[in-house]
């Protein structure tokens, strides 16, 4: 199919500049949002798992985890129906392994409170940096009572780069386009210095790649179009009859045809418009002549 195409420079930069603009600024954007990463309702599943993974490492199938409440927009607290016993390994464990899974933040502080007189027994502190973790005491058990746990996110940082990925997906749709963009560009330099050029008026016309150019325009043209103009630009202001233009382009490839000469011409002809200087005419019942002011 043939198809014309506007080069402009300087439209095709802006449009660039404003794409990546656009597309990184979105990136950006979708950076600030922490709180979707940080959603109640997430946070709140991620703590029921942990209650009942608690109950079930002692054995308990029967008692339920109450409701987990948002004590304050960093703080949830944890509760159970029944006295249980707390190991503070595996309570640092389930608590790393549940957060981690939810992607939540992994700042946070653990305290583990006294039902009947709200102090603490026991309480640790989680960085992302290991060395800056604060794990005491890890090893000794809380005997069988009634306990509340607090989990305080300390910093609104997911733990991992899950909920990130649609940015990853941004950046390589930029770096996408600019690879496009220049790939494009550096072939449009090869063409047009290619060796194989003829001019034909303010065109440059290049035969092996059927194509017509100007400074600011480029035209296709289809496979026979090219062998047509490769033909009157051989005969330049003298008419072609219509026989030798058939035989030369369909009846020596095998090809019989009625009108189809009449419409490629009428194509090429729309093309050539721009420059007044080239006309292609018709010499009734001879053929066709390309007529090149000199």
């Amino acid at each position: 199919m043939c198809y014309l195409r506007m080069i402009n420079n300087n439209i095709t930069r802006g449009f660039l500049i404003s794409s990546i603009m656009f597309l990184i600024g979105t990136g950006l954007q979708s950076c600030t949002k922490p709180e979707a990463a940080q959603s109640p309702n997430r946070v709140k599943l991620a703590m029921r798992a942990i209650g009942d993974q608690l109950l079930l490492n002692n054995q308990d199938s029967i008692s339920l985890v109450k409701p987990v409440l948002a004590l304050q927009h960093n703080i949830y607290q944890l509760s159970f129906t029944a006295p249980l016993t707390i190991y503070p390994d595996s309570l640092v464990t389930l608590v790393k392994y549940n957060l981690n899974k939810s992607q939540l933040s992994p700042y946070y502080l653990v305290e583990v409170l006294q039902c009947q007189d709200q102090e603490v027994a026991y309480s640790y502190q989680m960085h992302q940096e290991v060395e800056q973790s604060i794990i005491p005491c890890s090893g000794r058990l809380l005997p069988n009572g009634c306990y509340v746990i607090t989990i305080q996110f300390t910093k609104w940082e997911p733990s991992n780069s899950g909920d990130y990925w649609y940015i990853y997906l941004i950046i390589g749709c930029v770096l996408a386009f600019i690879v496009l963009y220049f790939k494009y560009n550096s072939k449009k330099v090869v063409d047009t210095n290619a060796e194989n050029t003829l001019n034909l008026g303010h065109f440059k016309f290049y035969p092996d790649q059927h194509k017509l150019v100007t400074s600011a325009t480029e035209i296709s043209l289809s496979n026979k179009e090219c062998e047509l103009l490769i033909l009157f630009m051989q005969a330049p202001n003298q008419v072609i009859k219509r026989e030798a233009l058939i035989k030369q382009v369909w009846e020596d490839n095998g090809v019989i045809v009625g009108r189809s000469l009449d419409t490629y011409i009428s194509k090429l002809r729309k093309k050539l418009k721009e420059d007044t200087s080239i006309k292609l005419t018709n010499v009734h019942g001879v053929g066709y002549k390309l007529e090149v002011k000199v």
